[in-house]
């Protein structure tokens, strides 16, 4: 089986475009559509066909070219069953653990909620390929519009166990901000201090992200790390829950 075809491209100010290739079936699928015109280009400068739109929540930013696009490409759109009405365009709803062939290509539904009430991800566990939009980034995770705290940890625990070598592709290009924000958190992380450097390198010269990996998000994103005894000791919460210390990170990401 010939390995998936992946470009990543900037769409709006900040969303990521992912286009995704099957090159034995000649499927294309674009993970959700927060950008007609970006989306469309790529698709004809590397001559595909767009055949599906993989939609992870119903946010504006991620479903407002559903319907122009499947106008243009006659392309199926699969969604969470938990958002379906909020889906445009939607043909197939999914729910968690849901299994589909994309060409050779198995893909397995996790629902995520957090973020919104029905987020999902999509996960190629024969490729190791994680798409997960707005529930975990690199060095962060989705601030809580429609569940819990308690909601988004269990969510992320579920991601946590795949293979640390998952690549892994997120929404939006958040992460020099989720560095900052981390190193008040886990300042005395070296992998973590390595790593903000060569992010504010990278981005400094217009370099993306994307994509990072589960090991790395596991040894430096706080959202992951909340029962490393240093980050409870500098939050002066080492006798609270997990839920308690990831509630508490998650407060002060949106206050900072």
């Amino acid at each position: 089986m010939k390995s998936l075809e992946i470009e990543t491209f900037l769409c709006r100010t900040d969303n990521f475009g992912v286009l995704i290739h099957c090159p034995e079936s000649g499927l294309t699928a674009t993970i959700d559509a927060p950008e007609y015109a970006p989306i469309v280009a790529m698709a004809e400068k590397r001559g595909w066909t767009i055949t599906h739109i993989f939609t992870t929540h119903h946010h504006t930013d991620h479903v407002e070219a559903n319907l122009a696009l499947k106008k243009e490409y006659g392309c199926e759109i699969i969604g969470p069953i938990n958002e379906a009405v909020a889906i445009p365009g939607l043909d197939r709803a999914v729910s968690d653990g849901d299994e589909f062939l994309f060409g050779q290509h198995r893909v397995k539904v996790i629902e995520t909620p957090g973020h919104t009430a029905g987020h999902i991800c999509y996960s190629f566990p024969d490729d190791k390929i994680l798409f997960a939009a707005d529930t975990l980034f690199a060095l962060g995770c989705g601030r809580l519009f429609e569940r819990t705290a308690a909601d988004m940890w269990h969510s992320l625990q579920k991601l946590s166990v795949l293979p640390d070598e998952t690549a892994i592709y997120f929404g939006h290009e958040y992460t020099l901000s989720n560095a900052r924000f981390a190193l008040t958190i886990d300042p005395d992380n070296p992998r973590l201090v390595q790593r903000a450097k060569e992010i504010e390198s990278l981005r400094a010269n217009g370099g993306f992200t994307i994509p990072t990996t589960m090991y790395l998000e596991k040894e430096t994103n706080p959202f992951l790390r909340v029962s490393d005894p240093a980050i409870r000791r500098n939050l002066l919460m080492e006798s609270k829950s997990n839920e308690e210390v990831f509630a508490e990170i998650r407060k002060r990401k949106d206050n900072f």
